[in-house]
């Protein structure tokens, strides 16, 4: 990316005091967590059903031992394995605009919490995240460890109840409060920074609208639907431009 690009974002940046953030998994990628979309993401990848079939609800309530055998293997591996992922340039860079009062709120499509790793306080996740998980039977709270750690479905310790992951399934809809803290959020914002997704998920793409400033950049890997609309717009790899700015 050319300097000049840079050089901008800077200068938005500094210009403004109430930023907001909306991202996907774009920003996780670098950390070495896989997309979904992308040619080498979940969904390009052979298994026995489609993911999209693997992750909505009806697949969770009729086939839970398959659903938690992929679950952990695709989406608690990077979380919980041996190696797990670390917070990049982007989560930490966002993390000090939010220390310095810059940037008021993240809002983020991804699960798997890097964000409040790296700092962040003020975090909208609209699809939920790994890192909880409830017994639907009494409401007992259980670390993803626990989950990656169990055999078939995972059962509450107190009282034998299914344990599901505090994420959001294909069939199942948004938090109410959530998306509403995150409309809340983007109207407000006199700048608003769209990283790392390619704007096609809804209802959560549909975010963009509710920004009223003059700010609205699109920082993606890959042209976006969107690109048009953008006051300014970057491609290439997030955690590396925000790795360049004096933060």
């Amino acid at each position: 990316m050319a300097e000049v690009d840079i050089a901008k974002l800077q200068e938005l940046i500094d210009g403004s005091d109430n930023i907001v953030f909306f991202g996907g998994a774009g920003v996780s990628t670098e950390s070495g967590i896989k997309d979904f979309r992308s040619v080498d993401g979940l969904y390009h990848m052979k298994f026995k059903y489609p993911p999209e079939m693997m992750l909505s609800h009806s697949f969770y309530v009729g086939h839970k031992e398959e659903f938690y055998e992929f679950y952990r293997d695709k989406l608690l591996e990077c979380t919980c394995g041996s190696n797990p992922a670390k917070p990049n340039a982007a989560h930490i860079a966002l993390a000090k605009l939010e220390e310095k009062g810059k940037l008021k709120a993240v809002i983020t499509q991804n699960i798997d919490g890097l964000h409040q790793a790296a700092g962040s306080k003020t975090v909208y996740e609209l699809h939920g995240s790994v890192l909880r998980n409830y017994c639907e039977k009494c409401g007992k709270f259980f670390e993803a460890s626990y989950i990656y750690n169990s055999k078939g479905n995972p059962k509450c310790d107190t009282c034998g109840g299914d344990i599901k992951p505090d994420v959001v399934l294909y069939e199942e809809g948004l938090d109410n409060t959530t998306m509403m803290n995150a409309i809340k959020a983007i109207t407000e914002a006199d700048m608003l920074i769209i990283g790392g997704t390619s704007l096609v998920v809804y209802p959560a793409a549909g975010l963009i609208d509710y920004y009223r400033g003059k700010k609205l950049v699109l920082i993606n890997r890959d042209e976006t639907a969107r690109d048009a609309v953008a006051d300014y717009s970057i491609h290439g790899n997030i955690g590396e431009i925000f790795s360049q700015l004096n933060i």
